[in-house]
């Protein structure tokens, strides 16, 4: 039988280790079918794998936690996968730290419901986890899979989860995941996190959330298209940030005399999402589409905060907007230094674009702004300002 199952080198693998070599335990957290069991299973193959979702090992494990992790004490490691689901692991994990501290690396816990284990991990794990966010895939991590998809606007359209991307190799649809994936996610998944989200309201506002892609947060509009209240709709976007599928992505302010536009931006991080939401099933459908802007917006942005993530773990994003209307897509924060970053679906190269892009670099004094589109090539446009073709930077940071 054929072996439709295609594997990835993961990008954050090395970062992995080395949290591994600092953490007696690491905590991988993620969207769920984002692969962190590949990833986790991948980089420490000789570790024992637990699938606490498997009736038989949380029945294990649910009368007995500590004794069963010290019973595998003699293994290389263990990973656990879906930790969330038993809360009294976590206190068993402590105390079998505590036991043998000097072990670094021995215990991968993996997670979907961050609210759940970011809470475990911070009474009874603090100062003995380092926590990894695993994102869906980069492009430049799709050329490494067999066969490796060359055609960037293929991720694009179905998204950056593995087995959505994959969907066309079986001879299915990147929707049908999509719909299967969201069912089990608002019918399950909220239920194990004990969120109290009414699924019909969920889906609506994810709707709501595609047409809105890339604009700023209006929570008392959407409460009012929903007939329900602000504080239940912001509750709802919490959720789904908590979950992965929503990007609040922050301004950045600075005192510079003007009138700075305060509120966050919300994207729904994935664009196979955000399509199959719109009813978006292939590219020409795409190509004609109003959200073809704010879709490649939300692609280029999230393949380089994947990337920037690995790069430079402790970077923060932002985006910059004054009230006149300059405005930057994203604003990398690192190391003491602010880089600009705008995107555009077609060649982005006029003077005016790049006077705009000066004034934002003194504004906000970015030590250099980026053009990304869909052209090709690279080319200075001013002192500091530079267009870049996507197809050419997929392993580019500023």
């Amino acid at each position: 039988m054929l072996n439709l199952l295609v594997m990835y080198t993961r990008l954050v693998a090395t970062r992995l280790k080395h949290l591994a070599q600092q953490f007696p335990a690491v905590l991988i957290l993620g969207a769920r079918q984002v692969g962190k069991t590949t990833l986790a299973r991948q980089t420490f193959a000789d570790f024992t794998y637990l699938d606490l979702e498997d009736p038989g090992t949380y029945g294990l494990f649910a009368e007995d936690p500590r004794f069963q992790l010290d019973a595998r004490s003699n293994a290389d490691g263990l990973i656990l996968d879906e930790a969330q689901r038993m809360p009294a692991l976590f206190d068993a994990l402590r105390g079998a730290i505590d036991a043998d501290h000097k072990r670094m690396g021995r215990f991968i816990i993996l997670g979907s419901s961050q609210p759940t284990l970011v809470r475990h991990v911070a009474e009874s794990l603090a100062g003995r986890v380092g926590i990894l966010e695993l994102s869906a895939l980069t492009v430049q991590e799709t050329s490494t899979g067999e066969p490796a998809l060359t055609d960037y606007r293929h991720n694009w359209l179905a998204g950056g989860f593995p087995d959505a991307l994959g969907a066309a190799q079986r001879a299915g649809s990147f929707r049908d995941w999509w719909e299967a994936y969201l069912r089990t996610y608002v019918e399950r998944d909220l239920p194990v996190m004990g969120v109290g989200a009414d699924p019909i309201q969920m889906r609506r506002l994810l709707t709501m959330l595609a047409h809105a892609q890339g604009g700023l947060s209006n929570l008392s509009q959407f409460a009012a298209a929903l007939g329900t209240s602000q504080p239940t709709v912001a509750r709802y976007v919490d959720i789904l940030e908590q979950s992965f599928l929503v990007r609040r992505l922050p301004p950045y302010f600075r005192n510079v005399g003007k009138r700075l536009v305060k509120a966050p931006k919300l994207y729904l991080r994935d664009t196979g999402l955000l399509h199959h939401l719109l009813n978006i099933d292939a590219q020409e459908v795409l190509d004609s589409h109003p959200v073809r802007g704010a879709s490649w917006e939300t692609f280029v942005m999230e393949d380089i905060l994947r990337r920037e993530a690995v790069a430079y773990p402790h970077s923060v994003a932002h985006f910059w907007r004054t009230a006149a209307g300059a405005e930057a897509d994203l604003l990398l924060e690192r190391q003491g230094a602010l880089h600009a970053i705008e995107i555009k679906t077609s060649r982005a190269s006029s003077p005016y674009l790049a006077r705009g892009l000066r004034a934002i670099m003194e504004d906000t004094t970015a030590a250099s702004a980026t053009i990304i589109d869909q052209g090709p090539g690279i080319e200075p446009l001013a002192p500091g300002v530079t267009r870049r073709g996507f197809a050419g930077s997929m392993t580019w940071l500023p």
